[in-house]
């Protein structure tokens, strides 16, 4: 299977708020699997446009890459509808309650592994956009779903609460950069990139310093 039928992007637009600021944003949502099985990749600002990409197919679980709210919005609505899981890492709990007091979650686990449609996506917990903040490599594909903590021209935002940046990069370099170069990273926003094409700017990034 190809990476390209395997893989499905919808868009969302909405509004993140952390730290008493909101902004604007345009959310990637990836859904991984074949005609029959499906990923959800996570749940932001309006289901209708996810149930719809679903389009009938059986729904392993709704993963959250992290816990911020433009990320979680609609992941207790979406499990409700698809009769699915929610899954995020526990480390991002107190960001998950900000949003959804009263709903549950399953924990995620470092190491973690689905399998949806014949593929495995496997958890790799990469702290530091989040405490909790979780990519999930599919070496079948070729491709890793990174939610904010790569993006094309960099990592992730790390100047707000619950965030920092020596933590990022080192998640970035001893797991993300420990996959081959030509995989493709999909992102929470914004276009594709590849893991090799950023981690060349790793020295860039450290001097930096944000």
């Amino acid at each position: 299977m190809s990476a390209m039928s395997a893989i499905q992007r919808v868009v969302t637009s909405g509004t993140f708020s952390l730290d008493g600021g909101t902004w604007d944003v345009d959310n990637n949502i990836w859904l991984i699997g074949d005609d029959s099985d499906v990923v959800v990749f996570d749940a932001a600002h309006t289901a209708a446009p996810i149930i719809d990409a679903v389009n009938g197919r059986n729904v392993v679980a709704v993963v959250c890459t992290h816990g911020h709210n433009d990320h979680i919005t609609v992941a207790p609505e979406l499990s409700k509808a698809l009769d699915a899981p929610v899954l995020l890492h526990p480390a991002d709990e107190m960001l998950w309650r900000e949003i959804h007091p009263d709903n549950e979650f399953r924990p995620v686990a470092d190491n973690q592994v689905l399998h949806v449609g014949g593929i495995e996506l496997h958890a790799l917990h990469t702290p530091g956009h989040s405490p909790g903040s979780v990519c999930w490599s599919a070496p079948d594909l070729g491709a890793v779903v990174s939610g904010d903590t790569l993006f094309q021209g960099g990592p992730g935002a790390t100047g707000r609460s619950y965030s920092d940046f020596p933590t990022i990069l080192d998640s970035i370099s001893t797991r993300l950069g420990t996959l081959p170069g030509e995989t493709v990273v999909y992102t929470g926003h914004g276009d594709t990139t590849t893991i090799g094409g950023e981690i060349v700017h790793y020295d860039d990034w450290v001097a930096r310093g944000h």
